[in-house]
């Protein structure tokens, strides 16, 4: 097989930011290194790429491996590549950001991983440079979700209006005019109500709704605007 001459070997590495919301709290899944270097450190989710796959691929073995899912939500964000991020050898890491819902896929979480969900305000330190891809992670998902209905990958089938903007403040820090949201919200025509009520976290009962699949579909990269001007909520 001919090989390019004079050229150095580099490992290439793929690690998954996985969001995931319980209702009240969004929050990061991490891993305790199994090996290492900072064995028993907490970490991202990830893996060198073999032979056979792309890096997308990869990030979806990760996944799969992890979570026992597949069809997640994922995204690519960005390669990391700083000479000596990793101690060990020359690595490139690209990255993903995936979403779950914790509530409903919460026992599949491989034990071998000793994997545990954290709020993000109160994420343990990471090893390498995990925390920079979270922190780029966050500001990205901020962007997409001003601009696409991305967030509600990590709600359930049915959920409430409430429980949306209990999302949405967490991802922003804020705090949301309820009037305003919901009348944004219930503009888009991505929801349709349901007959049942949420009697177990509000008095009057905030109806259920469902995502119109063909509509949520077909806006996902033309839904504009949902929260104008983002980087002023955090100002």
């Amino acid at each position: 097989m001919t090989r390019y001459s004079k050229q150095t070997r580099i490992l290439v590495a793929v690690d998954c930011i996985i969001f995931g919301f319980d209702g009240e709290l969004l929050k990061l899944l991490l891993i305790q290194r199994g090996f290492e270097p900072e064995k028993n450190k907490w970490s991202l989710m990830g893996g060198f790429i073999e032979p056979n796959e792309g890096p997308e691929e990869a990030a979806s073995r990760i996944l799969k491996q992890l979570t026992g899912l597949e069809g997640v939500y994922m995204e690519q964000m960005h390669v990391f590549g700083e000479p000596k991020r990793d101690p060990i050898e020359r690595t490139i890491s690209i990255t993903y950001f995936a979403f779950i819902d914790i509530n409903k896929y919460e026992q599949q979480l491989s034990e071998e991983y000793h994997a545990e969900w954290f709020p993000l305000k109160k994420m343990p330190k990471l090893i390498f440079d995990h925390e920079p891809m979270v922190e780029m992670a966050k500001e990205k998902l901020k962007y997409k979700a001003a601009l696409h209905p991305i967030l509600f990958e990590l709600l359930p089938e049915k959920f409430t209006i409430p429980q949306i903007q209990t999302l949405y403040e967490n991802v922003y820090d804020t705090i949301l005019d309820k009037r305003n949201f919901s009348r944004k919200l219930l503009s888009t025509g991505l929801l349709i109500r349901q007959s049942e009520k949420d009697k177990e976290n509000s008095k009057k009962g905030a109806y259920f709704y469902k995502l119109d699949p063909s509509i949520y579909k077909d806006k996902f990269q033309a839904f504009l605007n949902f929260i104008p001007n983002p980087q002023a909520l955090n100002s």
